[in-house]
């Protein structure tokens, strides 16, 4: 059967509440408890994979193909049922990274099961997790997939060098969207964003973690490698804007809403979104600015004292299989992580799923990812002090 394009009528990360009035409840959770680290040691339990054919798996709401006829069915993880033996408990809970990890924690610092033998949260967050020793390493040798086919930009982030923690589930860039007939040009540079004639039309995403690097990077900083000097002038940037009135407001998800109608004409936006958005509107164009854009992904993790990390593991490695990659690529419209998935997509009958093998937001071209970078994340000793400032910005 072909591949059939399936794309929701809202995104997973609409659901998302805006992350302002959360990330600085979470960073304080996040740092300032040394006592809470797990060592190596003592972070798995007995392993009852074999004995128990079964795994329990949190993850993000409309982040997983479904029957469009049923769907409660799931096609790509009920051929995984069948083809292992192993059934999977599938539960759509995460709905914001702080609220998850505020939900979990106490547990993981008292060394205590979650009752979760997987999970999916953003990278930002899940660095939070590997330097708390609250997920455990995988073994690579159940996962030749993931071996193979891990798309080389994802490889080792700074958190997680070598993702030896941590694998992509999806992936996507923060970038800029523009009405390009509204504006009447190109936009091709952060800079662009505080042109006079956009003044008042502007957008900025209010999570610190998912703002500052498209920003930095606009202000020519390596954000692989960037400093406090470097955001703390990125923030002057950005207090300044909002002095002039160019910049409208901040935003959680519902810019989607503002670029739609008009009210805003370009915007910080992640490229899942954007689309959707040109499904209804052409004219609506996402970029990847001269400068660059962030790389991110949310990630697969086993958490500590994980019942069935075989089993999980197992998981992983069939999502990292080309062809299951490619059918949950053509419902999820995400940046893909198995780029040999879209040579299976390019060769599907079906014209519409053919396409989606050349869309550069789901397979970036060579041009895009030469300007994509994974930026290093925020450490536990920063957050606290730059949350105060972004904070302070946006309103919070």
């Amino acid at each position: 059967m072909p591949l059939l394009p399936r794309t929701p009528s809202i995104s997973r990360r609409t659901l998302l509440r805006g992350l302002g009035g959360t990330a600085a409840l979470g960073a304080l959770a996040g740092c300032g408890v040394p006592a809470a680290y797990v060592a190596p040691g003592d972070r798995a339990a007995a392993d009852r994979s074999a004995a128990e054919r079964r795994l329990t798996w949190a993850n993000w709401p409309l982040y997983i193909d479904t029957d469009d006829e049923r769907p409660s069915r799931r096609p790509t993880l009920e051929a995984f049922e069948e083809r292992t033996g192993i059934s999977v408990d599938y539960i759509e809970e995460i709905n914001d990274n702080d609220e998850f990890f505020g939900k979990i924690s106490p547990s993981l610092m008292n060394h205590q099961p979650t009752d979760r033998d997987l999970i999916v949260i953003s990278d930002w967050m899940c660095g939070r997790f590997v330097r708390l020793g609250w997920v455990q390493e995988m073994d690579r040798s159940r996962q030749p997939n993931v071996t193979e086919h891990l798309d080389p930009l994802l490889r080792s982030p700074a958190f997680d060098p070598g993702r030896k923690y941590t694998v992509p589930w999806q992936s996507g860039i923060t970038g800029i969207a523009y009405n390009r007939r509204r504006v009447g040009r190109e936009i091709r540079h952060v800079s662009d964003l505080w042109a006079g004639d956009l003044k008042g039309r502007v957008t900025l995403l209010s999570g610190l973690d998912e703002a500052f690097a498209l920003l930095m990077l606009g202000d020519g900083v390596d954000i692989t490698d960037w400093t406090a000097d470097d955001f703390h002038r990125m923030c002057d940037l950005v207090e300044k804007q909002v002095g002039k009135g160019q910049i409208r407001r901040f935003t959680g998800n519902d810019y989607i809403k503002d670029l739609s109608s008009g009210d805003v004409l370009a915007c910080q936006a992640y490229s899942g979104d954007v689309i959707q958005l040109q499904a209804d509107d052409p004219d609506i164009e996402f970029v990847v600015p001269e400068e660059g854009a962030e790389l991110w992904a949310e990630s697969l993790m086993i958490p500590n004292l994980a019942r069935h990390k075989a089993n999980a593991e197992r998981l992983i490695d069939y999502y990292y299989r080309p062809e299951v990659a490619a059918e949950l690529a053509a419902w999820v419209n995400y940046v893909c992580p198995v780029p040999a998935a879209r040579d299976v997509l390019a060769s599907s009958d079906d014209p519409d799923t053919a396409a989606l093998a050349e869309d550069p937001l789901i397979f970036p071209d060579d041009r895009m990812r030469e300007r994509l970078t994974i930026a290093r994340d925020i450490g536990s000793g920063e957050r606290v002090e730059f949350a105060k400032r972004w904070n302070g910005i946006v309103g919070v």
